[in-house]
């Protein structure tokens, strides 16, 4: 497909080819991208440190702000310790073949889980055993038939599910864990700073500190920076600090990056109204499309979906609402499955309700142009 060029700030709006456009296919939930705050921030880190760390961490990489950063994150999410690696990606990278990496290991895993806990398990020698999507039934089945596994048990799940918008069941996953002793490890990649107290996450939400052995996370989408991170308990993320390959083998993340997530998690520490208007902003928009007659799924997030079946179908919406001035791209196979090609529509905190209605005109011009509602 086009890939677009941004030649603006990410934001609500963006300007592509000369011209601007309502954005709805960002991961920048709380509008932070482009916060004077976090912009700040950066130009006195690096007045101070520069830019490049020049080492990874374990040799001459670590500088006061990645240490900074780590407690401050370790802080916001209500756990022992905090590691910082270069992306969320080589944050499953960091967790799961240092905690599961020997071929008596077994790895289960959601059907649905993100290409980076995939090609994680793949890198990990252990053997994977993938459960339905979030059906209970089948983990415990699958937990059963694996009761004498002579190695380490560990489970890997989104919080959020992306493509959907939909919550893993993390309190029947971690009764069912504790039961078979097995680790828990959930990437909430889509999680922070949406889920949970002021955005502090899945286990927050559910009110699971403590019980999630390994919290994984990015900084690229609510944090709108780049970075990744594990947090759990104090021996534990030691132990990724000493084996993981990411943390031993890839420079430590810049100055810039490192300010500007400091600035974020002061943000998110400080105020709920960011996550409070991304919730809002999310509510009003699936109301309104669903209203309408849209299909938008079993999101129970900000995240979404609007379903339209066929991968042609969805790709030529996708052009008729850029026509329109709504930039908002079309998933197909193989992110999703066959015959569930969707626009994922991601609203922001940035957005006013304004921009939402705008939107909401559009889809329902193209949706009716396209006969998807009457």
């Amino acid at each position: 497909g086009t890939i677009r060029t941004l030649e603006s700030p990410q934001g609500a709006w963006v300007q592509i080819g000369g011209k601007k456009y309502l954005n709805l296919c960002s991961n920048n939930y709380l509008g932070l991208c482009n916060d004077p705050r976090v912009v700040a921030k950066v130009k006195e880190y690096t007045g101070k440190f520069g830019v490049g760390p020049g080492a990874v961490r374990t040799i001459a990489g670590t500088m006061t702000p990645h240490i900074e950063l780590e407690e401050k994150l370790a802080a916001f999410k209500g756990t022992e310790a905090a590691i910082v690696v270069s992306s969320g990606f080589a944050a499953n990278l960091t967790v799961i073949p240092t905690l599961a990496g020997g071929a008596d290991d077994v790895i289960f895993s959601d059907s649905l889980n993100h290409a980076s806990i995939i090609d994680a398990c793949r890198l990990s020698r252990a053997r994977v055993v993938r459960y339905e999507h979030s059906d209970m039934q089948d983990l415990a089945k699958k937990l059963g038939e694996n009761r004498d596994v002579k190695g380490r048990r560990l489970l890997i799940t989104d919080g959020v599910f992306s493509m959907d918008g939909d919550i893993a069941k993390l309190p029947e996953i971690v009764e069912l864990c504790e039961a078979h002793g097995v680790i828990v490890a959930v990437d909430d990649a889509h999680g922070e700073g949406v889920l949970g107290r002021g955005g502090r996450g899945i286990a927050d939400h559910f009110g699971l500190h403590g019980r999630v052995d390994v919290e994984i996370g990015t900084m690229s989408k609510a944090f709108g920076v780049m970075g990744g991170m594990a947090a759990g308990s104090a021996i534990l993320v030691d132990y990724l600090r000493q084996k993981a390959r990411p943390n031993l083998f890839s420079s430590a993340l810049t100055i810039p990056d490192v300010a500007a997530n400091i600035a974020s998690v002061e943000i998110l520490q400080e105020s709920e109204d960011l996550v409070k208007k991304l919730w809002a902003n999310g509510n009003l928009l699936k109301k309104e499309l669903a209203s309408l007659g849209f299909d938008t799924g079993a999101s129970e997030t900000p995240i979404t979906p609007v379903i339209i079946g066929e991968a042609a179908d969805a790709k030529a919406f996708s052009a008729k609402l850029f026509e329109r001035g709504v930039f908002a791209t079309a998933i197909v196979f193989p992110t999703v499955p066959r015959g569930t090609a969707r626009i994922r529509a991601m609203v922001s905190a940035a957005h006013s309700e304004d921009d939402l209605r705008f939107g909401v005109g559009q889809f329902a011009a193209v949706g009716r142009e396209m006969g998807i509602i009457s």
